[in-house]
Formats: C-alpha cells, sequence, structure tokens
C-alpha cells in the first residue's frame, strides 16, 4: 500500500471525525443551556435517537457488501451535512422536535458514509499490516478534524452557542474538499465478490459466529463504556468542577493532539509484539492516567491538561488498533460490510447509554448544570465509573490474548 494512496484515503475521516465531536459531545450542552432542555428530556431524545441510529448499522453493512462502496459513501455524505448543519443551529422554539429530526438525519448519513468507507478501506490492503496502517491514517486525519472542530468554536466567536452555529458552516465545503480528493486519490479496486443476499439477521448471526469477533467485540464494549462516560460529561466537568469553560477547547486540542501523534507509536509497537500487546499497553496507561482526575477542583486546569495529554497518547491505539483486528475479521469472513456494520452498532450503543443514562442520573443525584449543586455526582461519573470498564476491558483483553491476534 503506497503511502500517498494511504494518505489519500485517510483524508475523508477528517470531516467525518470533524462532525462527530460537537454531536457527541457539545450537542448535550447546546441544547441543555441554549434550548433550555431539562437533562432528562435530553438524556431521552440522545438515547433514543442513538438507538435507532445503532439499529440500522447491520442493514447498512449488509448494504455496503452489496453495493459499489464508493458509491454508497459518496450518496450518504449529502444528508450527513444538512443534518449537521441543522443540528448545531438550533430554533427558538420546538427544540426537542428539531434536535429529533436533525439527529436522525445526520446520524443515517454518517452511519452510511462510515461503514461504507471503513469496508472499503478493508478492501484496499492485501494483509494486516497493509489495513493497520490504513487504519491509522484514517484515524490520524479523524483526530486531525476532532482538533480543528475542538478549537474553532472559540475562534468563530466569544460565545460557545455562537462558535458551533458557525462551525456548521464550515463542514460542507470542507466535506466536498475531502471526499473529492479521496475518491480521486484512492482510484480504482479490484473487483470483489458480491455479498449473497441473505435476511438481515442471517447475516448479523453468521458474523457473530466467529468466536474471535464476539470476543473482540466483548473487550471493544467495556473499553467503549469507559471512553463514552467522560466524552459526555467533558463540557459538564470542565464548567462545573474546574470552573474553566473556556479551556473545554484547549483542553481537548491538548487531547486528540496527544493521540494523533501517538499513532505511530502504536503501529511500530503493534508491528514489533502485535496489536494486542500494544492494545494492553494503552489500556493500562489510561487507567493511570486517568485515575487522578476525580481529585481535581476549582481552578486544576494545568493538572487537567497533564490527564488530558496523558491519556489523550492511550487514545491512539484505542482508535487504531481494535477496528484494524476487526478489518481483518470482517475479510476472512468475507463480510467487511456487516463487521462494521456491528461494530459501529456497539460502538453507538455505548454512547447512547452513557448519554441516556449518565444524564438522567445525575439529575436524580441533585446535579444542576451550572448552578454548583452534585458536583460530587459528576466526578464520579465523569472519573471514576470509567475507570471500572477500563479495569473490565483489560483483563478481557489479557483473558483472551491469544484468540485476537490475528493475521491474514
Amino acid at each position: 500500500m503506497p503511502a500517498r494512496r494511504a494518505l489519500a484515503y485517510g483524508l475523508l475521516g477528517l470531516p467525518l471525525a470533524f462532525a462527530a465531536l460537537p454531536v457527541y459531545v457539545h450537542v448535550p450542552r447546546l441544547y441543555a443551556d441554549t434550548a433550555g432542555l431539562p437533562l432528562a428530556l435530553l438524556g431521552a431524545i440522545l438515547l433514543g435517537a442513538r438507538l435507532l441510529d445503532a439499529g440500522i448499522d447491520p442493514w447498512l453493512g449488509g448494504l455496503a457488501d452489496r453495493l459499489p462502496r464508493r458509491t454508497l459513501l459518496a450518496v450518504a455524505l449529502v444528508p450527513f451535512a444538512a443534518g449537521f448543519v441543522a443540528l448545531v443551529n438550533p430554533p427558538g422554539q420546538h427544540a426537542a422536535g428539531w434536535l429529533l429530526g436533525a439527529l436522525a438525519l445526520t446520524y443515517l448519513g454518517f452511519s452510511a458514509a462510515t461503514v461504507a468507507y471503513q469496508a472499503w478501506g478493508a478492501d484496499l490492503a492485501p494483509d494486516s499490516g497493509g489495513r493497520t496502517r490504513l487504519t491509522a491514517a484514517r484515524e490520524g486525519f479523524g483526530l486531525a478534524g476532532v482538533v480543528l472542530a475542538a478549537t474553532l468554536p472559540g475562534l468563530l466567536a466569544a460565545d460557545a452557542a455562537t462558535g458551533l452555529a458557525r462551525l456548521g458552516w464550515v463542514l460542507p465545503p470542507l466535506l466536498l474538499v475531502a471526499a473529492v480528493t479521496t475518491l480521486v486519490g484512492v482510484g480504482p479496486v479490484a473487483a470483489r465478490a458480491p455479498a449473497v443476499a441473505e435476511p438481515i439477521a442471517t447475516g448479523l448471526r453468521r458474523t457473530l459466529a466467529d468466536p474471535a469477533f464476539r470476543r473482540l467485540l466483548a473487550v471493544f464494549v467495556a473499553n467503549g463504556l469507559a471512553a463514552a462516560l467522560p466524552a459526555t460529561l467533558f463540557p459538564f466537568f470542565v464548567a462545573d468542577v474546574l470552573q474553566a469553560e473556556a479551556a473545554a477547547g484547549p483542553l481537548l486540542a491538548a487531547y486528540f493532539l496527544a493521540g494523533a501523534a501517538s499513532l505511530p507509536v502504536w503501529v511500530r509497537l503493534a508491528a514489533r509484539h502485535g496489536r494486542v500487546v500494544a492494545w494492553g499497553v494503552a489500556i493500562g496507561l489510561a487507567i493511570i492516567a486517568f485515575g487522578g482526575a476525580a481529585r481535581l477542583g476549582a481552578g486544576d486546569v494545568g493538572a487537567f491538561a497533564l490527564v488530558c495529554v496523558a491519556s489523550g497518547l492511550a487514545l491512539g491505539a484505542d482508535l487504531a488498533l481494535p477496528a484494524a483486528i476487526a478489518a481483518d475479521l470482517g475479510e476472512r469472513q468475507g463480510r467487511a460490510g456487516a463487521c462494521f456494520g456491528v461494530w459501529n452498532l456497539a460502538a453507538k450503543l455505548n454512547l447512547a447509554l452513557a448519554a441516556g443514562l449518565a444524564l438522567p442520573l445525575l439529575a436524580w443525584l441533585g446535579y444542576r448544570p451550572g448552578s454548583g449543586a452534585g458536583l460530587p455526582a459528576l466526578s464520579f461519573a465523569y472519573a471514576l465509573l470509567p475507570l471500572a470498564f477500563k479495569a473490565l476491558a483489560g483483563a478481557l483483553l489479557w483473558r483472551w490474548r491469544h484468540f485476537l491476534e490475528i493475521e491474514s
């Protein structure tokens, strides 16, 4: 796999991740503060929309195995861009219905594009090493997109809501340039045999029949929950516990820049010692780095920046290595689309549970954004609860290490 072609493939990951950060991190606080939606209602809408979104991923995966991946990818980018612009520009009235509709449009386009994009990447490389490099390129550009999305709102406007609204109009031209560059730069791919048409339930059952895939998915889910909880609660933690809302953008940028910088290290470590060993080291690093976050309070921005950098270093492995193993398994089964449909279903269920359960739980425990009430509950949910899921992921990975190091 020539480096130039790998970079061309990876570029589209930038605008996809550029939009994903506001959707998963900033939208809850935007609609809580600007639109005035109660946390319980907001959590219910986010949970419902994400569950519906996750439910279509297996179907999209099957579709990606039957249709030309590039065609599905290009078509899906249109509703994705339109939905995102609407999502970050909430109206003054009927915000709940607007949020649900904009989320549905954004999720449909994003999900179809992501499944087709990931499955297409599995087609491009002939071996495990090539798929790891392609995944790293995709996630590296994705991290660059996340850094842009984290820093631009503060540069575009003084207040977060206006900055996010203006950010929405940056996506369409950025997406167009990246899509054309990727589709033209990668060029044609050797024809693959189309998947045999089969009911979605049958394809799902056959995909999950692989013991290695089931085990990988279990580790991925536990590890993903550990990431989804702090991702959902990050703006609330920075604003109310650290009392440094203006620092949210730079802190996110530090986290994701550390992740991007660490990607080549994790790829080399995986090539030398195996992807499972490298991923296990990253999980251990994340546990050590995040363990002290619960003790932080008002003004501890410097200490929290160190937590962000250290946990960001572990992020690079989380992004590149498990998805590369999943790509190998998808090619081995001849169902890369179906594999990534299930994979993205699991990832979205993690995010849905984090938003749909954590926000109502915090409201029940007395946390009120901006009021100073319930801060111990917020610190527990943000910093301590994720450590239990990280520890579970590490234990499962170690137990199944001999089943998950796949070469193809």
